[in-house]
């Protein structure tokens, strides 16, 4: 599907606009864009003001050269300092003398009128830490952020992250991956390896969702099988196809919460496992002749093939392929799968364009500051990256018939 252009603002010029524009000239000295921020803020200013001012009168019952028999009337300014899209400045809060008065313009206590929090969850989606968005505010706003306020905003988004690693989740799930990124996190003064495991679905109309993701290092199959029972507790009955890495304890934990899933073993890692073992001028064809046993046609041809690359490459590389014997049982199950189907499972496209997003927060900041940090800056990528997830998986309509023959009954109709 191509990409929608955002719709471009087209001026519209009347003749009200005209005449705002020409005093604006008028009352301003305008040389240059910098000048237009600054009337622009003092424009900004005069009209909170205003309304400010309107309010009063309507709370008062009465306007500002009228008299009335009220008990209560203005008292004054209070000045106060905000912050806006066009830098920091003071405005005059008009008061009352019973102090009953509550702007709506710019509330009690409302220190920022810039949709500011925006701005700060935006950037920190994208990996950056406090102390940068603190610093690029100050840059481009021209006031000061501590690092303890850019952390009290995010964490505005807790609630948030709560309520979607609770939400209800579909009855059935044709095909799931588990996948791991690690990630360095300070804790109690010591640096740890974190892995973050996402948990990516397609559904039965072939769009693609996020589940949940789980921040730990205590991988077994008790943890396993806490986060699949989890994934029940959310309303999943069913999933056909779970396809991850060796992850320890996973297959077990598969087998107590889903016994009727097929656990097929990531072949994408598999492929990666086996040629780290190969140096550069040997990749290329290591990588031709591994395609002709994940590829083959069945199981039997997949085998013949097996030996065959093991034959040729184990006495120059003994390591690179003793986990397709070792995991051949986990391997094998892909191989019950028209092509269709197997391009779904093993090209892992879908998890893989969400795994560069998670990438780039580990370019953007080489540790985290706590596991809290982390799990903030992976919602906010992952809600950014899912944005643009719109279409279905590439000929999701053959793929689903031909898994609803093989699994008959366990795919809606």
């Amino acid at each position: 599907m191509a990409k929608q252009k955002k719709p471009v603002h087209r001026v519209q010029m009347t003749e009200g606009k005209c005449n705002i524009i020409h005093q604006f000239l008028e009352e301003y000295d305008i040389q240059t864009a910098e000048d237009i921020q600054d009337a622009l803020k003092d424009l900004l200013g005069g009209t909170i003001k205003e309304m400010m001012e309107a309010e009063m009168e309507d709370h008062l019952g009465y306007k500002k050269s009228q008299r009335s028999d009220s008990d209560d009337y203005r008292n004054g300014y209070k000045r106060k300092r905000v912050n806006s899209s066009y830098g920091s400045m003071e405005i005059d809060v008009p008061q009352d003398r019973k102090s009953t008065f509550e702007p709506q313009v710019v509330k009690k206590r409302q220190k920022d009128i810039s949709d500011i929090d925006h701005k700060i969850i935006s950037k920190h989606a994208n990996g950056m830490t406090t102390r940068q968005i603190s610093e690029t505010i100050e840059d481009i706003y021209g006031f000061e952020t501590s690092e303890g306020f850019i952390s009290d905003v995010t964490d505005k988004i807790l609630p948030q992250i709560e309520d979607w690693q609770n939400h209800p989740l579909d009855e059935v799930y044709p095909i799931l991956f588990i996948d791991a990124i690690l990630y360095s996190v300070r804790d109690n003064g010591v640096i740890r390896k974190l892995a973050a495991y996402v948990i990516l679905g397609i559904r039965t109309e072939g769009k693609k969702e996020v589940l949940t993701i789980q921040v730990g290092d205590n991988e077994s199959s008790k943890y396993w099988l806490a986060v699949l029972n989890e994934l029940k507790n959310r309303g999943v009955k069913d999933i056909l196809i779970l396809c991850a890495d060796g992850l320890t304890g996973i297959k077990e934990a598969i087998a107590a919460a889903f016994p009727k899933t097929e656990y097929q073993r990531c072949i994408v890692h598999q492929i990666r496992n086996t040629l780290k073992y190969v140096p550069d001028k040997d990749r290329k064809a290591f990588a031709t002749d591994l395609k002709t046993i994940y590829q083959a046609s069945d199981e039997k041809k997949a085998l013949t093939a097996l030996e065959r690359v093991m034959e040729k490459w184990t006495p120059k590389y003994p390591n690179s392929m003793k986990r397709w014997k070792d995991n051949w049982d986990a391997i094998s199950p892909i191989f019950k799968f028209s092509a269709d189907v197997r391009k779904v499972i093993y090209t892992t496209n879908a998890i893989e364009s969400l795994n560069s997003t998670y990438r780039r927060l580990n370019q953007q900041r080489s540790v985290f500051p706590s596991d809290t940090a982390l799990l903030k800056a992976l919602y906010l990528a992952t809600f950014e990256a899912t944005k643009r997830w719109t279409a279905t998986i590439r000929n999701w309509g053959k793929v689903y018939g031909k898994l609803s023959i093989m699994y008959e009954g366990r795919l809606p109709e």
